[in-house]
């Protein structure tokens, strides 16, 4: 009874912020298509006529008391030539100099927009090459062996082992499952980025163990792949399966072959992502102990490759224009699938 009435509490007041945060959005977006409209300088009853909305509607909307379909925004933003996006972002108003410095990324080659990250990071806020070798992180998909590896690997390198779930649930109080049922994904994105932010404060070197969505979350993949020598420790399918499974997970075997496609899916959509990390390692037929030789070999050689191209670099400044180019950062997705999707690992 208790459980029950503290659960109906936790809903109702977060009906109340989620009315609270509607009710604040509607306002921005109101005042974003006033501002935009004023820029472009057109009158209401001018954009009601090319938008094909009623002056009255947008005159609601620009109060931040209308609740507008896609379909309208569609409409008004093509009316005054600005991309949707614009309109429904839910940041504050950005600088002038946001807005020119995207404009300039968009028009980069997919080779010149890994290089232009580089480059902000080094002249604006990356850590040292040092301390972000002094940081591995491990990213995957559940089941690949992030946990186990990961012990590993801290043992062998006399650094800490940092699960980040296992933080989450340490600051949070409760269990992963408990807290999206709960509070949903936007509570548990948001304590993911406070419980990076805090392993990273508070430690030079260690060893993290992400959950496999992490890499879904724009700003928190961000900051792991600035401040960590990221690793994709990655296995065949049927492989990630069986882990699961073996770890307790049994809610595969419901419908193993619908549960097969799911898997193939989150994969296919999440490649593009964990193929950003510095390194690769693949544990598919390997046992524990030979994943750990050879990703020590694997970290080995790429901290020595970059203690020696930045001496070089030191010696002659014109070879930062020569560097082999990353593909460009793939769009960000996401998949339903509760025990690939969320990785309580």
């Amino acid at each position: 009874m208790h459980y029950n009435t503290s659960r109906e509490v936790s809903m109702a007041k977060r009906a109340k912020s989620a009315k609270g945060e509607l009710d604040a959005y509607l306002k921005r977006l109101g005042e974003r298509v006033r501002t935009m409209r004023s820029r472009r300088g057109m009158s209401r009853k001018v954009l009601a006529r090319h938008s094909r909305v009623s002056e009255r509607y947008l005159a609601q909307l620009e109060a931040g008391a209308g609740n507008c379909s896609i379909v309208l925004l569609r409409r008004i933003a093509h009316a005054m030539s600005v991309p949707v996006a614009e309109l429904i972002d839910e940041r504050p108003e950005r600088p002038v100099e946001n807005l020119l410095l995207a404009q300039l990324i968009d028009r980069l080659a997919p080779a010149e927009l890994s290089r232009a990250r580089e480059l902000l990071l080094e002249k604006f806020g990356g850590p040292s090459s040092a301390t972000r070798n002094g940081r591995i992180a491990l990213i995957g998909l559940r089941g690949g062996g992030k946990s186990t590896l990961g012990r590993r690997l801290a043992a062998d390198l006399k650094v800490p082992f940092v699960e980040l779930d296992r933080e989450i649930e340490r600051r949070s109080g409760m269990a992963l499952a408990e807290m999206f049922e709960m509070f949903g994904q936007e509570t548990f994105r948001r304590l993911e980025r406070t419980a990076l932010e805090a392993a990273l404060a508070e430690n030079e070197r260690f060893v993290l163990a992400t959950g496999g969505s992490l890499v879904t979350e724009p700003g928190t993949f961000e900051l792991l792949l600035a401040s960590c020598l990221t690793v994709w420790v990655r296995a065949r399918p049927t492989e990630h399966m069986a882990r699961v499974m073996a770890q307790g997970d049994l809610r595969p075997m419901a419908d193993n072959a619908r549960a097969m496609d799911d898997l193939n899916a989150i994969l296919a959509s999440r490649e593009p992502l964990y193929a950003k990390a510095d390194l690769t390692l693949d544990t598919a037929g390997k046992t524990a102990s030979q994943s750990v030789r050879e990703l020590l070999g694997l970290i080995a050689s790429i901290t020595s490759a970059r203690h020696s191209g930045a001496r070089a670099k030191r010696g002659n400044p014109e070879s930062r224009n020569t560097d082999q180019a990353s593909p460009a950062r793939p769009v960000f997705l996401d998949s339903g699938l509760a025990g690939f999707a969320r990785d309580p690992e």
